[in-house]
């Protein structure tokens, strides 16, 4: 496959990406961007940083998510005003060159219930932000977080069928993932970090697999020719996913009994093919 980046303006410089984070905890948020300009090669102002949690909770929780059943009335024909959410999202999607959804602490999954008020307002907004995308076809990249939130912006399904422990697994490119512009450069089988509770069961209508996993099947996938999603982390490094592990120990992905085996195995494997994912989504649409 070959892919062109969608037509853009000529400006005097680049446009930037944008990273859409929505990590409440500052540790995590800040080790997050860090590792996504050092392995993406974001350096100096190729990386705008939106922390999405941050402007849902300043706005005011309700109300984001009061704007977005508003909103999904009024596409239902009920004849209410769409409610206009927090962020420009338009005027955010013209700056940049391409978006950056990674990992969160949220499970889009969970049963509605159990979902706290900033976890339903950050995925309000992520709605609204994914229906312009899939609308522009601006290049995005979702991961781990990201292939759940496209997955089911996409029309596929997205459950707890394929949770994953935190660690290195194999991952295998498809024949389509082998000639796919984000891919290149990349074996045919790599090693790569993960840890989810959930996955994509069901592709997206016309999505086109690109790389599998023997445990989680979907471990990445296409929508279009600009809209990519990576179950596993190509914005991890060992000591990332190990700092990582640290902030989120008692988040439910993994057990007491689990966590010797698990530590084991991510001390024993790097995983340094991944990140190419991130620099070729620079390459190619920067």
């Amino acid at each position: 496959m070959t892919s062109t980046a969608p037509a853009r303006s000529d400006d005097d410089a680049p446009r930037p990406f944008l990273l859409v984070q929505t990590r409440p905890e500052e540790d995590a948020a800040t080790a997050e961007e860090e590792s996504v300009r050092r392995l993406g090669g974001y350096a100096g102002g190729r990386l705008s940083v939106l922390r999405l949690d941050r402007r849902v909770a300043e706005a005011g929780t309700d109300r984001v998510v009061a704007d977005a059943t508003d909103g999904a009335a009024a596409l239902a024909g009920e004849g209410t005003e769409a409610g206009g959410g927090v962020v420009d999202w338009e005027a955010e999607l013209d700056a940049v060159a391409g978006v950056i959804l990674p990992g969160s602490p949220f499970t889009g999954s969970d049963p509605e219930e159990s979902k706290s008020d900033l976890q339903k307002a950050v995925e309000a907004e992520l709605g609204r932000l994914m229906a312009l995308v899939i609308e522009r076809q601006t290049p995005f990249l979702g991961c781990c977080y990201g292939v759940g939130t496209l997955g089911r912006a996409a029309g596929g399904v997205v459950d707890t069928t394929y949770r994953e422990l935190p660690g290195p697994i194999p991952v295998t490119l498809t024949e389509a993932g082998a000639v796919d512009p984000l891919l290149e450069g990349m074996p045919g089988e790599f090693t790569a970090y993960v840890g989810h509770k959930e996955a994509v069961r069901e592709l997206p209508p016309k999505a086109v697999l690109l790389a599998s996993g023997q445990a989680c099947p979907v471990q990445m996938f296409r929508v279009g020719e600009h809209l990519y999603a990576t179950q596993f982390h190509p914005e991890l490094d060992q000591a990332g996913l190990l700092e990582r592990l640290a902030i989120y120990s008692h988040h439910g992905y993994f057990s007491e009994d689990e966590a010797e085996g698990m530590f084991s195995a991510i001390r024993s494997r790097e995983a340094p093919i991944p990140p190419r994912i991130l620099e070729n989504f620079r390459r190619v649409y920067g």
